[in-house]
């Protein structure tokens, strides 16, 4: 089947966009009464010049000479502010319905369900929400008003023209067809090539984030000749995507000035031998439509031009709208507020996917008892941090039930379940912020004295304030001026200050120095006290001393046990981990 071709103007589209101009109808006003100024008091302008030249020059009397000459400058001065007031209302206008289409985007976007993430590229993303939306504020600033600023323009002027001189003025109007027809090829183009150009520049934008995120690895790989090589295919297609734009443009400007140029041509050709002759032209008629042929000519290429600035901002808009209309949000129905939890756990026969049908937990069930210590163990892959994505609720179950102190977390508001739940990951996230920003993550309610006595009850108080600035050092982006050791500390402290109710730990000591691992292990000794934690870890000497230990082999619970219990188990799966780790027979 042939792809449907699309429309050049999508009206639905813009009607839901214009939907964002309500609040600012005031500033819509004034900018429709401003362009409408521009109009009327361009178009007059020439006609009161004809009427000088034909009344007062062409007889000879200078006396009211002047006042025509006061008329012209007042309507000039009129449309100079009627321009000054447009350019600024209409791009605050634009900006102002921007600056709102922005945050209910980002809105929107912080309460996706992880799968939106791990499917969607994270430079296309940021092009929605940055360079998307400045095309749709050019929607208002430089393609609606003035298109419609340049359609009453050439009204208002054809008026005038065949007021004045209808032969003339048919001379004129012969030709703006072939203008129209030629706008319209043009248009049509346009629209593909700007769809292109979005797309490369998406591409584009996804390309450098993901290479400048991991230059790291490309340099410790030596890719960097390679990444050149794919950088440059993919700029020289954004190239030639741009470059579409302008051989159409290339074509279109000279064949519209081409026929502007012809029209001027015959009507000074036929009004001057009617001028000259006394018949139906006057010396008057022929200066003014002088003036009105670029008048009429000049806003049919601007109205090409803006249009493309409006197919742009329409394509924008259309990419931004698929993000909004995008339902990939977590369920937030729940009306229980979660204010302090027990800390009782029950998974009962659970069962998820990332993938459809590739289960990756199938139909675990367990227990975890008010203020236990409970470790989860098992090879790469085994689902054990999957279930703590499920716990937090970034991803839904696809059945079962999963309850904290006997309340289905699905019937808990999300924002209360998380509050009570905190997770220290094995992969750090450090913003490009101060270290007591870092940990409070601007939360009013964490004071800066909150942090430094928690820093000093898990023994990194010292740590911190060695560093310049203390916890005012401003770790820059991901933390890079931190080392492994120093980011997973940051990151313990952060989940500690706020005295959660059930604390997560995922390899939360796989990534860190000795020192750091003492600093850890000892504080995770004083907080997982009298509160119920999960720890999840390949090492098993951080988890000997867990309340109970959960073994999972390939999305299933395949023991549970204590640590003394389960190596009492002959060839069980537990035991043959930990021989693994710690029996290795000495090589010779």
């Amino acid at each position: 089947m042939a792809k449907k071709e699309k429309k050049i103007f999508d009206v639905s589209l813009f009607t839901r966009l214009l939907q964002y101009i309500k609040p600012y109808r005031t500033v819509f006003t004034i900018s429709l009464f401003c362009v409408i100024g521009l109009a009327l008091f361009g178009a007059f302008r020439p006609y009161v010049l004809k009427e000088a030249i034909d009344i007062k020059i062409a007889n000879k009397e200078y006396n009211g000479f002047v006042i025509y000459m006061v008329v012209m400058l007042t309507l000039l001065i009129l449309e100079v502010i009627s321009q000054l007031l447009f350019i600024y209302y209409a791009s605050w206008l634009g900006q102002s319905v921007v600056r709102d289409i922005r945050v209910k985007l980002f809105k929107h976007m912080l309460k996706f369900k992880m799968t939106y993430f791990d499917k969607s590229s994270v430079g296309v993303l940021i092009t929605r929400a940055v360079t998307d939306m400045e095309r749709i504020a050019d929607i208002f600033g430089q393609g609606l008003f003035m298109i419609f600023s340049d359609v009453l323009k050439m009204l208002v002027v054809a008026g005038f023209m065949f007021y004045m001189n209808w032969k003339l003025s048919l001379i004129v109007i012969v030709t703006l067809p072939f203008v129209l027809i030629a706008t319209n090829i043009f248009q049509k183009y346009m629209k593909r090539a700007f769809e292109d150009v979005r797309t490369e520049v998406s591409n584009l934008n996804s390309f450098v984030q993901e290479r400048v995120t991991g230059m790291k690895i490309l340099q410790l790989f030596t890719r960097e000749d390679t990444e050149y090589r794919n950088f440059k295919a993919i700029n020289e297609r954004h190239k030639k995507g741009w470059l579409k734009t302008v051989w159409y443009n290339s074509i279109f400007f000279p064949i519209a000035d081409f026929i502007s140029s012809l029209t001027m041509g015959a009507v000074i050709w036929y009004g001057g031998i009617n001028a000259v002759s006394g018949q139906t032209a006057t010396l008057g008629d022929l200066i003014a439509f002088t003036m009105f042929i670029p008048m009429l000519f000049r806003p049919l290429n601007q109205i090409a031009n803006k249009f493309n600035t409006l197919q742009m901002g329409m394509v924008a808009a259309d990419r931004v709208f698929k993000v909004l209309d995008t339902t990939s949000n977590i369920d937030d129905s729940g009306t229980i507020e979660a204010l302090h939890f027990k800390g009782r756990i029950t998974f009962k026969d659970v069962r998820f996917s990332y993938v459809k049908d590739e289960e990756v937990l199938k139909g675990i069930s367990f227990n975890v008892d008010e203020g236990e210590t409970v470790a989860i163990v098992g090879a790469t892959g085994a689902g054990k941090s999957t279930i703590i994505n499920l716990l937090n609720r970034f991803y839904d179950i696809s059945s079962g039930t999963i309850k904290v102190d006997d309340t289905d977390i699905k019937d808990m508001t999300l924002t209360s379940l998380r509050s009570q739940i905190a997770v220290v990951l094995q992969d750090v996230f450090l913003f490009a912020d101060t270290i007591l920003n870092n940990i409070t993550l601007n939360n009013e309610a964490i004071t800066e004295q909150d942090v430094v006595n928690a820093a000093k009850a898990i023994g990194i108080h010292e740590f911190i304030s060695s560093l310049p600035g203390g916890y005012n050092y401003n770790v820059k982006e991901r933390g890079v001026m931190l080392s492994s050791g120093q980011r997973q500390l940051i990151s313990f402290l952060r989940a500690y200050v706020t005295n959660p109710s059930i604390l997560i730990l995922d390899e939360a000591t796989s990534s860190v120095d000795s020192y750091s691992e003492q600093l850890i292990q000892d504080a995770t000794d004083k907080i997982t006290k009298g509160r119920t934690s999960i720890v999840i870890a390949h090492r098993l000497a951080t988890i000997q001393q867990a309340d109970k230990i959960i073994v999972m082999d390939a999305g299933e619970i395949v023991e549970i046990g204590t640590h003394k219990s389960l190596l009492e188990k002959e060839s069980g799966y537990y035991k043959n981990l930990y021989e693994v780790q710690f029996l290795k027979p000495e090589v010779a």
